[in-house]
């Protein structure tokens, strides 16, 4: 069937369009195809990885209740050389550090805090893994360590927690109106239902100190 005038103009116009931008389309949609399809295989990419790693972390939970510290360890490392971009690879670090803490192995247990803080994805993560590091530096008298570690950015909520690990490490130098000014803090920055806020005030009691003012 024949085109009226009229068809035949917009036949004509479409076909001088795509002469001119035909190309640059066609890419564009090139380029958006191969972005979804890149999206979606990360996603099923790393779908994949998460379960391959709870896997590992499932059999790193049997061993930590053998109390099979060297299996333990063992776990940490497979998830962190394989997935470390999945949550395991942190969440088993910790668990890690806390088998080779009770084993009295504190090498052990700094090394997997301290991959944490340097490898972590989640500041949350992070936050912790620096509470814990800087208590087993404390232990350990490293107090410039420990106080290093504590300096880091760490989320608003882990606040009270840093500062009254803080005030720990002061406390053990003998740094009372320092050691009392972090646990003032802890105190402030703390939940008023954390059953922890009572060790705290203890501790501030202790070093000669009084509750902040409601």
């Amino acid at each position: 069937m024949a085109y009226d005038l009229e068809e035949q103009e917009q036949l004509d116009s479409i076909k001088a369009w795509w002469a001119k931008y035909g190309n640059l389309v066609t890419w564009v949609l090139i380029i958006a195809l191969a972005g979804y399809a890149a999206w979606t295989g990360w996603n099923t990419y790393q779908g994949r990885q998460s379960a391959q790693a709870s896997v590992l972390y499932e059999e790193q939970q049997k061993s930590l209740a053998a109390k099979d510290n060297s299996k333990v360890q063992r776990a940490a490392a497979d998830i962190q050389d394989k997935f470390s971009g999945t949550a395991y690879a942190e969440m088993s670090a910790l668990v890690a550090a806390k088998s080779a803490f009770d084993a009295n192995d504190l090498d052990a247990a700094k090394k997997q805090l301290q991959w944490v803080i340097d490898h972590g994805r989640g500041k949350e993560y992070k936050a912790i893994a620096a509470v814990r590091l800087a208590g087993v530096l404390l232990d350990a008298k490293s107090y410039d360590e420990a106080l290093k570690v504590l300096s880091g950015d760490y989320p608003a909520q882990f606040a009270g927690a840093i500062a009254d690990r803080k005030g720990d490490v002061l406390a053990a130098q003998g740094k009372r109106d320092e050691a009392r000014s972090a646990y003032k803090l802890a105190l402030e920055k703390s939940d008023a239902k954390d059953p922890g806020r009572q060790l705290i005030q203890i501790k501030l009691d202790a070093i000669g100190g009084e509750a902040p003012k409601a």
